[in-house]
């Protein structure tokens, strides 16, 4: 340990409201990234950290693996790593974070690595290490090169497709286990199937989220946000908030978010139930027996906070602000600040600040209001703090709960969900091909979700290049 400080002691007995659990997402590499995705407002997090070198020191990762290890009731614990960009932290870093893990570990805990990634970086020395240590590697894809490159480009305003497919190539080289993570933005919101064919058919994906990009903004800062988050010549970077009640023209439309993932499901659930998982899918069927794995749309939240590269600690990786700083895990141990009356309320704050038209909503179980960070708009009554995407949660979790129901009733009958796919094949038969199809495209059904449905206007992976081959295209 370094001079910094003394090692904090964790709290015995434990606080009276610490979870016995909970998902740290740790970013070593502060919010310095190797790319400038326009839509990145993460990149603004680097002025409250002026003339830092935003990296974290030895100090900080020890401490912060021993207290994440300590804070632990649960025999599951994850260190999740995230930026800005990890990988510029260098494997050394992270093969001490794999000792002091193994140094701090608790009898019974089973310790799941997880890292999220653009994968511009990554090499056959870095896919080995992830392969060794049992890695959950997170790529960041926004889908065909095409709509991959509108938004997450270089700082020379290129587009980085062909290089992060030449990272995911050689994960798939090493049989390292990743994910897909894919915003849903301006540029792909239209194109829902398309995205998620590319993920399956080309890329080998079998796990896949959506992420949801809404960019706040005020009268004041909407021009200047509509620009991206990158530096600007001769101005100061603006700091990003949750605060304002307008968004960016990249931000995804609340409609359209919702139609974007009906275009999914409706492909999911004829050809996939069982072998790729959805994260929005799987949390919302989980939901249905009262189960609530995900935060943004649990009744309340404050078990995902986020700990900057200084070890200051933040109610949640969406507010990296002062106002949401909890403090620092080299003055008050990470128990503790989690535990706080102030994280508690926030976490609370979520079930108890929802407008009306929300707490009478039908699809409340399953909603809970979506996450704090969007509820910036007005409710049909005029009342404030109702979520922005309210329209597309409503659609999409109206349009797929018959079919949740019909899997939750072959869980219960001790059956595989995976059935429910020859039940639909089976009312697509009944219903024929010429019906308008389901996902409320307007389209017929065999036109649309059917066997003639288009193919992708996008230019794909060259498949000559892919290593260990992929699922045939459907």
């Amino acid at each position: 340990m370094s001079a910094l400080a003394a090692p904090i002691v964790m709290p015995s007995p434990p606080p009276a409201n610490a979870p016995p659990g909970f998902h740290l997402l740790a970013k070593p590499s502060g919010s310095t990234c190797n790319i400038d995705c326009t839509y990145c407002f993460f990149l603004s997090k680097e002025s409250l950290y002026p003339n830092d070198k935003h990296r974290m020191s030895e100090a900080t990762l020890e401490a912060y693996i021993r207290q994440l290890l300590e804070s632990h009731r649960t025999p599951q614990v994850t260190v999740a790593w995230q930026g800005g960009e990890p990988t510029l932290m260098k494997l050394e870093f992270f093969r001490r974070a794999v000792e002091l893990v193994e140094q701090y570990r608790q009898p019974g805990q089973n310790v799941q690595h997880t890292f999220q990634t653009n994968g511009l970086l990554l090499d056959d020395d870095w896919c080995r290490f992830f392969k060794q240590h049992d890695f959950l590697v997170g790529l960041s894809v926004d889908g065909p090169r095409e709509l991959h490159d509108t938004y997450r480009v270089d700082r020379r305003g290129q587009g980085t497709f062909d290089l992060v497919m030449r990272g995911w190539r050689c994960l798939r080289k090493h049989g390292v286990d990743f994910n897909i993570l894919c915003t849903v933005n301006a540029a792909n919101q239209q194109h829902g199937r398309t995205v998620y064919r590319f993920f399956r058919d080309e890329l080998g994906a079998k796990w896949v989220q959506f992420i949801p990009i809404i960019e706040r903004a005020t009268e004041q800062t909407i021009t200047i946000a509509n620009k991206g988050w990158s530096e600007q010549p001769g101005k100061q970077r603006l700091l990003y908030t949750q605060t304002g009640n307008l968004v960016t023209e990249r931000t995804v439309g609340a409609e359209q978010y919702g139609r974007f993932l009906i275009d999914v499901f409706e492909e999911w659930v004829r050809h996939d139930v069982g072998n790729v998982y959805v994260q929005l899918f799987d949390v919302t069927l989980e939901a249905f027996f009262g189960r609530h794995l995900l935060c943004i749309h649990a009744p309340t939240c404050g078990y995902g906070p986020a700990l900057e590269h200084n070890g200051d600690l933040y109610a949640c990786d969406h507010f990296v602000e002062p106002k949401y700083k909890l403090g620092n895990i080299h003055q008050t141990h990470m128990m503790a600040l989690i535990a706080s009356p102030e994280q508690r309320k926030f976490g609370q704050d979520k079930r108890d600040t929802l407008t009306a038209q929300c707490r009478g909503c039908k699809v409340l179980p399953w909603c809970n209001g979506g996450c704090p960070k969007d509820r910036f708009a007005l409710s049909h009554d005029g009342e404030p703090g109702h979520n922005y995407l309210c329209a597309g949660l409503e659609l999409f979790f109206t349009h797929v709960g018959p079919t949740l129901n019909m899997m939750v009733q072959l869980l219960r009958q001790g059956r595989a969900p995976a059935e429910v796919m020859a039940s639909i094949a089976a009312q697509d038969a009944r219903q024929g091909p010429y019906r308008p199809c389901p996902c409320g495209s307007g389209r017929k059904f065999r036109f649309c979700h059917g066997d003639k449905a288009p193919a992708s206007p996008f230019s794909g992976v060259d498949r000559a290049t892919q290593v260990g081959g992929t699922t045939p295209p459907r």
